[in-house]
């Protein structure tokens, strides 16, 4: 880890957003934290969370957000996450905080099942068909419900196909994906 001259973590390369301070809790400094994502073990398993103020915030504003909390605790509680950081004190200190975005090092993320993978290493992605057709890159997802959704954005020589093609995140329809090789092998024609 690289230090700053404050003796800070620099802001580590591969930061990715995974929630947001919605408010103070308790007394005692405590802070409730909205997940980005349906199992916030990120969260859980850093114990440094790199901050940003919230967009448009005011120069004062940014100013009271910290680039860096040092997390002694992290809890659910119901939808949300209650933690704790070194140097919160009060509610006061953690009435400033609402509003910040929450950011942790890809690195401190548990790693996942073979089977499973986090979003934010599928964004960017080539998705291929069988016959070996780029269709496009993974722009983002789509939670469903009963499973995720690729939205995959088309070449642009396939402009014409519209702005995105939606492929479902199951197995009937994606072969194989190569983390290694930023590939998606999908089960899926052109014209479909």
């Amino acid at each position: 880890m690289v230090y700053g001259p404050d003796d800070t973590p620099a802001w580590p390369d591969d930061a990715i957003e995974v929630g947001c301070i919605v408010d103070a809790w308790g007394v005692g400094g405590a802070f409730k934290v909205q997940p980005f994502s349906d199992d916030p073990q990120a969260l859980y398993s850093s114990r440094r969370w790199f901050l940003k103020p919230p967009a448009g915030a005011s120069v004062s504003r940014r100013a009271a957000v910290p680039s860096l909390l040092r997390i002694t605790s992290a809890r659910p509680h119901g939808d949300l996450i209650v933690a704790h950081a070194r140097d919160i004190g009060d509610r006061t200190a953690a009435e400033a905080l609402r509003g910040a975005r929450v950011f942790v090092s890809r690195a401190s993320f548990p790693t996942a099942a073979d089977d499973e993978f986090y979003w934010v290493d599928l964004i960017g992605m080539t998705v291929v068909n069988r016959q070996g057709e780029t269709l496009g890159e993974v722009i983002g997802l789509v939670e469903t419900g009963p499973h995720s959704v690729l939205r995959v954005r088309p070449p642009e020589q396939d402009a014409d196909r519209g702005v995105e093609i939606l492929i479902p995140f199951v197995a009937a329809y994606v072969d194989a994906v190569s983390l290694a090789e930023r590939r998606i092998t999908v089960d899926w024609h052109r014209d479909y």
